[in-house]
C-alpha cells in the first residue's frame, strides 16, 4: 500500500468553500485551531511506502471520525449529511464543494481496524492540545483528576432460543461436514462456540458466552437498581477535578476488558494518562470501589469517605468527584459510548478513544462559539444610557 497523499486542488469551475460558508462558525475556527500535520504523521504511520491506490487523505479520515461521533452519527448516515453539508466537507479539508462522495462507507471501517487504539488516541490527544491552546483546559487541571470506571454495552441479540433447538442445529451440521475436512475446519471455532452456549450453565464461574456474534461480551454488575447487570466491557473515564473554563473534559478513555477490580486498573491507567497528557498527575480522587489500588503513589490517591490528612482544599476537592458522573452520561448518550456497535474487542477499544475525543470537540466548539459571542460583545458599541429629564 501506498503512503497517503492530499492532492485535492482548487476547481476552477467551482468557487472556493471559502466564498460560500461563514469563516466564523465555530466548525471553521476548530478545523484551523487543529493541527492536521500531527493527525496525518500519526495516521500515516500504519501504512508503508510501496505499490498500489495511495489511501484517503488523512485530515480526511480524521475529519470523518470526529464528525461521527461529535454528532453521534452511524457511518450510513455520515455520508449523505457530510454530501449536503459545505462546513462538513471544509472541516475535512475539501477547497471546492463536493456533489459526490469522494470515499465509500467501507473505507472507515478499514481505516478504524487499520489505525486501531493507538493511533486513534492521537484524536483524543489532540481535542486536549487544542483546549490548552484556546485556554479551555489550563495545565493545572490536568494535576488533580478524578477516575471511575463504567459500562459500555454492546450492540448484541441475545441467545433467545432454547437449549434443544440449538443442540439439533450442532447435530445437523456436524452430520452434514462429516467426511469433508474442509468444510469441518471451516466450522470448527463456530460448533466449538456452540457447544459452549449449549452446556454452560448459569451459576458456572468463568467467562460466559452471552451472544454467539460478540463472544467477547461480559455481563458486569454495577449495582444499579434500573440494570442490574450490563452487558459490554469496563471503560475507564479520568476527568479533572478542576473546574476548566470550557468544561469537563475527557482526559483519559480506555477499555478494560476481562472485568477486572477497578483498583486493579488505576496504575496503568495513570501511566497512560501521564503519558498523553505530559503532565504529572499530583491528586487522584476516585470512589470506595478503588480501595486496595494498586497505585505506586499511595498517598496520592484519595479516596471517597477518607478522613485521615484531608485538608479543606483537598476536602473540596473530593466534593467535586461526583463531577465524572454527567461526563459518563454525555459521552453514553451523545456520543455512541451507550452503544458500541464496532466488532470485537478492538472495536470496543477504539469505540471508547472515540467516544471521548468527539465529547471533547463537541465541548470545544461550544467554546469557540462562546469566544466569539465574547468578541463580538467587546468590539460593538455600548448602547447610549438613557437620558433623564
Amino acid at each position: 500500500m501506498a503512503k497517503p497523499r492530499d492532492d485535492r486542488q482548487k476547481d476552477l469551475l467551482r468557487p472556493a468553500l471559502e466564498a460560500i460558508i461563514d469563516l466564523g462558525h465555530p466548525l471553521v475556527r476548530l478545523a484551523r485551531e487543529i493541527d492536521w500535520r500531527f493527525l496525518d504523521k500519526r495516521f500515516a504511520s500504519v501504512c508503508t511506502a510501496g505499490a498500489g491506490q495511495p489511501p484517503l487523505a488523512t485530515r480526511l479520515v480524521a475529519g470523518l471520525f470526529i464528525l461521527k461521533h461529535m454528532h453521534d452519527l452511524s457511518d450510513e448516515v455520515l455520508c449523505p449529511r457530510w454530501l449536503e453539508n459545505p462546513y462538513y466537507q471544509f472541516f475535512c479539508g475539501e477547497l471546492s464543494f463536493c456533489h459526490q462522495l469522494p470515499f465509500d462507507r467501507s473505507s472507515m471501517t478499514h481505516w478504524r481496524q487499520r489505525l486501531g487504539e493507538e493511533e486513534l488516541v492521537a484524536l483524543l490527544q489532540e481535542s486536549l492540545s487544542v483546549a490548552h491552546k484556546t485556554g479551555a483546559l489550563a495545565t493545572g487541571d490536568l494535576e488533580r483528576v478524578v477516575v471511575d470506571t463504567t459500562v459500555q454495552p454492546k450492540a448484541i441479540a441475545h441467545l433467545k432460543f432454547l437449549r434443544i433447538r440449538l443442540g439439533r442445529v450442532i447435530r445437523d451440521i456436524r452430520r452434514k461436514v462429516a467426511g469433508n475436512e474442509g468444510l469441518r475446519e471451516r466450522f470448527a471455532t463456530l460448533l466449538a462456540l456452540a457447544h459452549r452456549v449449549r452446556f454452560q450453565d448459569h451459576r458456572q464461574r468463568g467467562h460466559k458466552v452471552y451472544a454467539l456474534h460478540a463472544p467477547e461480551v461480559e455481563c458486569i454488575g454495577k449495582g444499579k437498581a434500573r440494570a442490574p447487570y450490563e452487558f459490554g466491557c469496563k471503560v475507564s473515564i479520568a476527568t479533572p477535578a478542576t473546574k476548566p473554563k470550557g468544561g469537563q473534559f475527557v482526559l483519559h478513555a480506555k477499555a478494560l476488558h476481562g472485568n477486572p477490580f477497578d483498583g486493579h486498573t488505576l496504575g496503568p491507567v495513570i501511566v497512560d494518562l501521564e503519558k498523553l497528557t505530559g503532565v504529572e498527575t499530583r491528586r487522584i480522587h476516585v470512589d470506595k470501589g478503588y480501595r486496595g489500588h494498586n497505585h505506586k503513589e499511595k498517598f496520592r490517591v484519595w479516596i471517597t469517605g477518607q478522613v485521615r490528612r484531608v485538608t479543606r482544599p483537598i476536602r473540596r476537592e473530593m466534593k467535586r468527584r461526583a463531577a465524572v458522573e454527567p461526563v459518563i452520561g454525555h459521552t453514553k448518550a451523545e456520543h455512541r459510548m451507550g452503544r458500541n456497535y464496532l466488532k470485537g474487542r478492538d472495536g470496543d477499544r477504539s469505540n471508547a478513544v472515540l467516544a471521548a475525543a468527539g465529547y471533547n470537540f463537541s465541548l470545544l466548539l461550544r467554546w469557540l462559539e462562546r469566544l466569539l459571542r465574547a468578541l463580538i460583545q467587546a468590539l460593538s458599541p455600548a448602547p447610549p444610557a438613557p437620558q433623564i429629564g
